[in-house]
């Protein structure tokens, strides 16, 4: 267990929304801090409901989200569920006082996300939002190298996250456009372009170039272990996308994503970038259990191979958005939601984009 300890404020009382597989790595997350008491769960199956209440000690495990929201005391809610749900429920979150956690994509659009901004601005709450990816041991090491001049001037990345067979299950949120807002572009590729743009140190994004596919999914394809496939099951959204964009100062990034395409069996996420003074080479492969993580980084001096340290994950994820939280008043204003609502933007632009097959300006 974590030894982390409260500083003077007392214990924050912290509930989640949602019992899936993200919604478990928030309960496990704030199990492992000393200064948070977990005193409610969400969600609708009823045994993993009563499962999980038991394992954390946790008083309070309701059906609807809207009576852990109610409860007495609460400081702070994790919302895990799908991305359609993000905005009422953060948005109710934040009116009554909470500070928020959501899970990625911020929301469905760039506007909806807006309606969290706004409603975090209006709260003076905290609104963060789990991109667990950028915690991972290879990107901390690689962006030391950055920060510190050691490839010079970076001018082109590729980022990426592929899989062979990882279509979520057809017939769920994930598939519906409606619910999900996209396919692997805002699911995983929310990631991949995460993960970059905080590598090259936030740069702006000019415009954008991209395409999507629905090559696999619509014939019934593409699920594997991820989820039963049955053709003629609805599939409303992409299953690869590639999208090319132009950054300020120059630079360019080109982000794929793919829940399914003919390649190797194991997932891949990769980063590749290339400076004026050297480059880099980031993979990631296997599943999320047994993923092995590669760096190797390319100069004029000599290439090298960083150490990478393990990955933080949702554990970092919480641990961020605690101590934003514990920052105080003063603070809070600088974790209201604005970068993931940038993130939103740039997937809106690709998505429109794909649709005008044409370059879109931001």
């Amino acid at each position: 267990m974590d030894e982390h300890e409260p500083h003077g404020q007392g214990r924050l009382r912290v509930g989640v929304v949602g019992i899936g597989w993200a919604g478990r790595q928030h309960l496990e997350a704030y199990a492992n801090r000393k200064d948070v008491e977990l005193i409610g769960v969400a969600g609708m199956e009823p045994a993993l409901l009563a499962e999980l209440r038991d394992e954390y000690g946790i008083p309070h495990a309701v059906a609807r989200w809207e009576d852990l929201l109610a409860l007495e005391g609460l400081d702070a809610v994790s919302v895990a569920v799908p991305t359609f749900l993000h905005a009422p429920i953060t948005v109710a979150a934040l009116d009554r006082g909470l500070h928020v956690l959501s899970e990625k994509p911020l929301a469905r659009t760039g506007d909806e996300g807006l309606l969290m901004v706004d409603a975090a601005r209006r709260a003076g709450r905290v609104l963060d939002v789990a991109f667990n990816h950028r915690r991972r041991g290879g990107i901390a090491a690689l962006k030391r190298i950055i920060d510190d001049g050691g490839l010079g001037r970076p001018y082109y990345a590729k980022a990426s996250w592929l899989r062979r067979s990882g279509i979520p299950s057809l017939g769920s949120w994930f598939t519906n456009r409606e619910m999900a807002g996209g396919g692997p572009l805002a699911d995983i590729g929310v990631h991949v372009l995460d993960y970059a743009l905080y590598l090259l140190g936030e740069p702006k994004v000019l415009s954008v170039s991209a395409s999507t596919y629905a090559e696999l999914g619509t014939r019934g394809r593409g699920g594997g272990t991820y989820g039963a496939q049955a053709a003629g099951s609805a599939f409303e959204v992409e299953d690869f996308a590639s999208a090319f964009l132009r950054l300020e100062g120059g630079a360019t990034l080109l982000v794929e994503a793919g829940w399914a395409a003919y390649r190797d069996e194991d997932d891949l996420m990769d980063f590749r970038v290339y400076g004026t003074d050297g480059g880099a080479e980031m993979t990631r492969t296997g599943a999320a259990s047994d993923a092995v993580e590669v760096l190797h980084v390319f100069t004029e001096d000599g290439d090298y191979d960083p150490e990478i340290g393990p990955p933080l994950g949702h554990r970092g994820v919480v641990d961020d958005f605690l101590a934003a939280i514990r920052a105080g008043e003063s603070e809070w204003g600088r974790h209201d939601g604005s970068l993931a609502l940038a993130r939103a933007r740039i997937i809106d632009a690709c998505y429109a984009s794909a649709a005008q097959h044409r370059e879109v300006q931001l």
